[in-house]
């Protein structure tokens, strides 16, 4: 993404210039726009003419327009975003408070007028123009004629290829048919990591499955790449690793993403940051249940206290068109990293993510114990009764 123009005055109001230059930047606009905004952007108007012999055509126009967002439509796997409102500067094609919906594309600027930009929302611009948060991971997760072939970018976790080959059982005396099923399988989910992986971009590509499935699968990789002399895989090699995963389904890639050799390795990407901090959440809520509280009533409790060490929130918290609870959530972030607490924005579309969603998508590592919440509430609901 490219910040193209800003201007935000102090009272919070304003308006920026952005250029989206790669699919994942669409993500990123889903999140900053909400209803009432004003977006404008080229697009493409159907427009009816009328001759001077009175037959009626139509023909289509590129024009700019300025809406007012009513309804924000985003597709997350062609990473398609869609934004229908009210025109609200009237020209020769479109009159004003007439219904028209933009698709906004790669490479073509869009500006965006708020009342108010807080701090999440300026937070995520930063990140999407960031050019070092690109530290790709791919991944391919994998049983015997399942794969999921997967992008891990640092905003959300994109399924490129889903590879399905129905394997017999071995029979007794004779495997023909179970290693040529398998050959097949194999095949196929080379042919979709040459299609779909860009290893300019990926610094690491993990491989993960149970048994020895993985491993028979690059040793397949790798000597088809040397029979057909398959540069681009063999000079990428060393950027393949194999992990355990109980299975091809798409939730096992967080077994793989916490496993302790790969964290390693990716520690700089924030796909990887975030498992890990919900895995120690996790360890605190079993261990030292007094610091670890979910759930938003119970969580601002914790930062009136000054006691949040690290926040863990959903970005779908903040995409709520109800401003005074979206508001709830920005004085949260606020408030935790104003008193010097840690703030991790969970991307909904990782697998992290939607664990953190199921824990009404906010929960909180306390930096002193603080036993009585859960009692108070207990006490308080008794009192009512």
């Amino acid at each position: 993404m490219k910040l193209l123009h800003k201007d935000i005055e102090k009272d919070n109001a304003g308006q920026v210039t952005l250029m989206p230059e790669e699919a994942e930047d669409m993500w990123h606009t889903y999140n900053l726009l909400q209803v009432g905004d004003s977006l404008r952007a080229s697009t493409i108007r159907k427009v009816q003419t009328e001759s001077t012999t009175g037959s009626v055509g139509s023909s289509r126009v590129r024009t700019t327009l300025t809406l007012c967002v009513e309804t924000i439509d985003f597709d997350s796997q062609a990473c398609q975003l869609r934004v229908k409102g009210t025109n609200l500067e009237e020209n020769q094609y479109v009159k004003m408070g007439a219904y028209h919906t933009i698709e906004l594309e790669l490479n073509r600027k869009f500006t965006l007028a708020k009342k108010s930009w807080d701090s999440v929302v300026l937070d995520r611009i930063e990140q999407a123009c960031d050019a070092t948060q690109k530290a790709d991971v791919a991944a391919v997760v994998m049983q015997e004629g399942l794969a999921n072939l997967v992008l891990v970018t640092p905003a959300m976790t994109l399924l490129r290829a889903k590879v399905e080959v129905t394997i017999p059982r071995k029979r007794r005396g004779s495997c023909t048919q179970h290693e040529k099923a398998l050959e097949r399988f194999y095949e196929a989910v080379m042919q979709a990591i040459l299609r779909h992986i860009n290893f300019d971009v990926v610094k690491c590509f993990l491989v993960g499955s149970p048994g020895f499935v993985k491993d028979q699968f690059i040793a397949y990789l790798f000597r088809e790449a040397v029979r057909q002399d398959n540069k681009l895989l063999l000079e990428n090699r060393p950027k393949f690793m194999l992990v355990h995963s109980s299975s091809g389904h798409k939730y096992s890639l967080k077994e793989i993403l916490s496993d302790p050799t790969v964290t390693s390795r990716l520690s700089d990407t924030k796909a990887a940051g975030e498992v890990k901090a919900l895995e120690d959440f996790y360890k605190m809520l079993q261990h030292e249940p007094d610091r670890a509280f979910y759930g938003v009533a119970h969580v601002e409790r914790a930062a009136e206290a000054l006691a949040i060490d690290t926040l863990l929130i959903s970005d779908n918290l903040f995409r709520h068109q109800d401003v005074p609870t979206r508001s709830r959530y920005v004085r949260l972030v606020d408030s935790v990293r104003d008193n010097g607490g840690n703030v991790r924005i969970f991307s909904s579309l990782h697998v992290s993510g939607e664990q953190l969603t199921q824990l009404s998508g906010v929960a909180a590592m306390l930096r002193f114990p603080i036993a009585d919440l859960s009692e108070e509430e207990d006490g308080s609901s008794s009192d009512e009764d």
